[in-house]
C-alpha cells in the first residue's frame, strides 16, 4: 500500500508566472519535495492583480502537478507604477528607491511610512482566508510563509494562533535591516511599529530560514534570543544546468551580466578598468534582466570601444545559456548588502564553471562563498589594479580558464531541499 503524502503548506507572494530571483526559491523547493514524497501546496496571488515586476510563464513548467490555489488581492504598487512609468509593471520597485525627484521623494515617504511592513499587505486577509479553509479541510500542519512580502507572515502567525500547526519563516531577505529601508524617510514611530512587528514574527514561529547565516543571525538572535535559526541558502537546479548549452565565441572576450542593475552598485569603477582593455582587446559586454534605460545609455555611452548589448529579461532557461556563453561573469553587491544574502544567481554562476568577478566586500558572507572557486574573486570597486589583474588573468585563459568549486553539488536545489526536509522533520 501507497504511503500518504505528507501536506506542507507554503504561503508565497512570488509564484510562476512571476519571473525573476525571488520566486524561484520555494518554485524549486515546491518541486523537489513533491520528489521526496511531501504534497506541497501552495497558496498564491492571481497574477492578473498581482504587483509583479516580472513575468516568466516558462517556470509554470517547473511546478506542473502542483496544487496551488490563487487568491485577489488589493494594493497600491500597480497604480503607483502607472504613476512612475505609465505601465502596470515597470514601475514597481526593484533593489532600489529612487529619491532624486521631489515627486520619488514624496513617493518614497509614503511607501516607507504608510504601508507597513509592506506595500503588498493587502494580500494579507485573503490569504488568511485561503488558508484556514485549507487547514480544515485538508488537515495541514506544517505551513511555511516566506517573503518578502514580509506581511505574509501575518498570516502564518494567526494561523499558529487559530489552530495547532508548526510554522517556520522563511526570509530570502531581511525584513527591517533590508539596505533600501535606509532611503525611505522612515519616522522613529515607523520604525518602531514595524520592528515591534518583525520581533513578534520572530519569536512566535516554531523556526526561522535565512539564506545566510553570520551577521544576519547575530541581528536575528538579538530580536528573538530563544528563536532556532537556520541557514539555508539559495542554489542551482542541476537538471536545467545540464540540459542548457552554451558556447563562449572565440573572435572577441565575452563578459555577461545578469540580474538587477541599480545606482545602488558600484558598476562605474569597473567600467573604466574595461575601457582600458578595449584598446587593446575586442571586447563584447552583454547584460540580460530589467535594467534601468538611463544605465545602458551610461555604459554604453562611456565604453566607446566596447561592444555593449542589452538582451532585457530573459526566461530562465535562456539566462543559464548566456550565462555559459561568457569567458567571464559580472556582478555587482548592493551597497549596504553586504552581509544581507547570497543571491541565486551567484550560485548559478558558480555551477557554470565561468570565471567570476563579483564587486563588493570579500568579507560578506558572499566573498567568503566565492573566494571557494578556483577562479571566482569579489574585489571592492576602488581596487583597480586588482581589478586589472583579474581581467589580465581571464582574458590570457580565454576558453580554456575553468573555476572549480569544492562540493558544488551540495549546492544544488535537490541537494538543499533535503536539508529542508530535516527542518521539517526536527522536533522543536
Amino acid at each position: 500500500m501507497k504511503a500518504q503524502a505528507k501536506k506542507i503548506l507554503i504561503i508565497s507572494y512570488y509564484w510562476p508566472p512571476s519571473g525573476g530571483s525571488g520566486v524561484q526559491r520555494w518554485m524549486y523547493f515546491a518541486k523537489y519535495l513533491k520528489k521526496l514524497g511531501w504534497e506541497p501546496i501552495v497558496i498564491t496571488v492571481e497574477e492578473s492583480q498581482a504587483s509583479y515586476p516580472i513575468l516568466d510563464s516558462s517556470l509554470l513548467e517547473e511546478v506542473k502537478g502542483i496544487q496551488v490555489i490563487k487568491t485577489k488581492t488589493r494594493e497600491p504598487l500597480r497604480w503607483y507604477s502607472h504613476l512612475v512609468s505609465g505601465n502596470s509593471r515597470s514601475g514597481i520597485p526593484q533593489g532600489a528607491v529612487k529619491t532624486k525627484s521631489l515627486f520619488g521623494k514624496i513617493a518614497a515617504y509614503i511607501r516607507g511610512n504608510y504601508f507597513i511592513p509592506d506595500a503588498r499587505k493587502g494580500w494579507r486577509p485573503y490569504a488568511l482566508k485561503a488558508a484556514q479553509q485549507l487547514i480544515q479541510n485538508e488537515k495541514i500542519d506544517k505551513v511555511i510563509t516566506t517573503g518578502p512580502p514580509h506581511s505574509s507572515h501575518w498570516v502564518g502567525l494567526q494561523l499558529k494562533q487559530q489552530f495547532k500547526i508548526r510554522w517556520w519563516v522563511d526570509f530570502r531577505d531581511p525584513w527591517t535591516d533590508i539596505f533600501y529601508n535606509a532611503s525611505l524617510y522612515r519616522t522613529a514611530r515607523t520604525l518602531a511599529n514595524d520592528q515591534a512587528q518583525e520581533k513578534t514574527v520572530l519569536q512566535n514561529a516554531d523556526g526561522v530560514i535565512t539564506t545566510v547565516g553570520g551577521k544576519l543571525h547575530e541581528q536575528l538572535k538579538a530580536k528573538a534570543p530563544q528563536q532556532n535559526f537556520t541557514a539555508l541558502p539559495n542554489g542551482y537546479d542541476a537538471d536545467l544546468m545540464h540540459a542548457t548549452s552554451g558556447k563562449p565565441p572565440k573572435e572577441v572576450f565575452h563578459i555577461v551580466f545578469t540580474g538587477l542593475l541599480t545606482e545602488n552598485q558600484d558598476y562605474k569603477t569597473f567600467l573604466e578598468v574595461l575601457n582600458r582593455f578595449s584598446e587593446s582587446y575586442k571586447i563584447r559586454f552583454s547584460l540580460a534582466g530589467n535594467i534601468d534605460p538611463h544605465i545602458i545609455a551610461t555604459i554604453k555611452n562611456t565604453s566607446p570601444n566596447i561592444e555593449v548589448q542589452h538582451l532585457g529579461y530573459l526566461s530562465h532557461q535562456k539566462a543559464i545559456a548566456l550565462m555559459k556563453q561568457a569567458h567571464l561573469l559580472l556582478n555587482f553587491i548592493f551597497k549596504g548588502a553586504q552581509t544581507q544574502m547570497i543571491s541565486g544567481k551567484l550560485l548559478e554562476y558558480m555551477a557554470t564553471e565561468v570565471p567570476i568577478l563579483s564587486i563588493g566586500n570579500p568579507q560578506s558572507e558572499a566573498g567568503r562563498f566565492l573566494m571557494q572557486g578556483s577562479a571566482a574573486e569579489m574585489i571592492e570597486a576602488h581596487q583597480l589594479k586588482e581589478i586589472e589583474r583579474l581581467l589580465e588573468r581571464t582574458i590570457k585563459g580565454k576558453g580554456n580558464l575553468k573555476n572549480k568549486f569544492p562540493g558544488i553539488e551540495n549546492w544544488s536545489r535537490q541537494a538543499l531541499t533535503q536539508r529542508l526536509e530535516g527542518i521539517i522533520n526536527e522536533v522543536y
